[in-house]
């Protein structure tokens, strides 16, 4: 049996036993944070492409393809070349920017060879995937000091040690006009125009600059530059990959693999991409109750994506507890604790984790609003059609205006509470929630909190104010 075998076998025993217990909680986040720096090098070839290909979105041109490459790099006692291409665009990184980095730890304990490819040169162009408008360029000031951070925050996920760096103003700066018009006429300009964005911008009037245009150019550059097997990138790169595929058969070089990561969904369950300027996000500077808690907060039918991203776990270890959860036999809300234990545990180790949950359950769980006496409290189908600062207003003393609990939901404090018997969910409201329908809010809540709210109770809290809601 392999070394992952054998973890797999130690973590399914505790993955089927009471996940609510601290003391298998413990044992299995310290089997599972072990797991990530595990040696995988004696997994076969397909095993080895499966593991990627499972966490993958795409591979092109196919799983089957990835293991050839692997099986034939490894007869010829080589391995593979796996490139990220990495436009150091900010100081914070959140949990989003992890999952390229640890199918690419995969790849690296697999024991392939894995170059970063520092975008220095095309960060000053700005990469235009999924904009709407031209992205100011960078300095060299600013590329130095968003990697750095970069470099720091994503190093619990990522062993930097072993790793090659490249910056891409290597090959690209002494890049003559010649040998650019050269290649370019052997790119279609309609497949450049193949970009959705693009053709939406050019619809809408905005401006398209060449720069952006021959960004994907830039970027296959790369590709030529290294001659690599395997590119990793998020799913809204495959056309810049494909192009390096393109420009590595042009130059006569066996074009690279591609494989795709996940658009990981931020925590507020709208569906929107996990994004700093949403605030849907998990900053891996924020602190162990922070994250613990933001991962609490998230809906349930986030855990399959998010255990996929974040966790070492095997897709048969995610079927087992999902499976249990479907049966009834695992409580959705002791699973998102495992959940949020790992990613604390990855980020602050197991003991960290531990008291992270353990603070969680002496805030949340164990409180009871039911035992408070003589709450306010908001019939919904009175108040249901006013909006929740107007409620606020009404029912807890928010005067003379609504703008007081408007403040509060800008900083954070405006929430609705569903308590059950197995706990309590808190869901942070945003201040444009603030300004709606008591009753749409409330229903788009308990709709993203799913069986967590069948038979229990909700509460609307305002700072230390706190209404209970009747009447849905």
């Amino acid at each position: 049996m392999t070394r992952l075998g054998e973890s797999v076998a130690r973590a399914s025993e505790l993955l089927a036993q009471d996940l609510s217990a601290d003391a298998t909680v413990q044992r299995l986040l310290t089997e599972t944070k072990a797991r990530r720096y595990l040696d995988l090098s004696d997994l076969s070839a397909k095993e080895q492409a499966a593991l990627i290909t499972g966490r993958a979105v795409e591979v092109l041109p196919g799983e089957e393809k990835l293991a050839e490459r692997i099986e034939k790099r490894r007869a010829a006692g080589k391995s593979l070349h796996i490139k990220l291409g990495i436009d150091p665009t900010a100081a914070d990184v959140h949990l989003g920017h992890t999952v390229p980095m640890i199918v690419l730890s995969r790849f690296q304990r697999m024991g392939h060879r894995v170059t970063l490819i520092i975008g220095d040169f095309t960060a000053k162009i700005g990469d235009p995937t999924g904009r709407t408008a031209e992205r100011p360029p960078l300095t060299d000031a600013d590329i130095a000091a968003n990697l750095a951070g970069y470099r720091e925050q994503v190093r619990p996920f990522f062993d930097f040690e072993t790793v090659g760096f490249r910056q891409n103003s290597e090959w690209l700066a002494p890049y003559t006009f010649p040998e650019l018009l050269g290649l370019l006429t052997q790119v279609p300009v309609s497949q450049l125009l193949q970009r959705e964005d693009f053709r939406n911008r050019l619809a809408a009037g905005s401006g398209l600059t060449m720069s952006e245009l021959l960004y994907p150019i830039a970027q296959g550059l790369d590709s030529v530059a290294l001659d690599c097997d395997v590119e990793l990138g998020g799913a809204d790169q495959l056309l810049n990959l494909q192009m390096g595929r393109k420009l590595m058969e042009l130059r006569g070089q066996q074009p690279q693999l591609v494989v795709t990561m996940p658009l990981i969904e931020g925590t507020d369950g709208t569906g929107a991409k996990m994004s700093k300027s949403k605030g849907n996000y998990v900053g891996l500077t924020a602190p162990a109750d922070d994250v613990f808690g933001k991962i609490m907060s998230v809906p349930d039918r986030l855990m399959e994506p998010y255990l996929k991203a974040w966790t070492e776990w095997t897709d048969a270890e995610i079927a087992l507890v999902l499976g249990r959860v479907e049966e009834k036999s695992l409580h959705p809300m002791d699973l998102k604790k495992v959940l949020a234990g790992e990613v604390v545990a990855a980020l602050y180790g197991v003991d960290a984790a531990m008291a992270a949950r353990a603070g969680f359950v002496a805030q949340f769980s164990k409180k009871s609003f039911t035992d408070v006496e003589a709450l306010p409290v908001v019939d919904a189908a009175e108040h249901g059609g006013e909006p929740v600062t107007a409620v606020l207003s009404k029912v807890l003393g928010f005067q003379p205006s609504a703008s007081a609990a408007r403040r509060v939901a800008k900083q954070n404090g405006l929430r609705l509470v569903i308590e059950t018997g197995a706990g309590q969910q808190s869901v942070v409201l945003a201040e444009a929630e603030a300004i709606r329908p008591l009753a749409e809010v409330v229903g788009e809540v308990l709709a993203k909190a799913g069986a967590e709210a069948d038979g229990g109770s909700v509460y609307l809290k305002a700072g230390r104010r706190i209404a209970e809601i009747r009447g849905l």
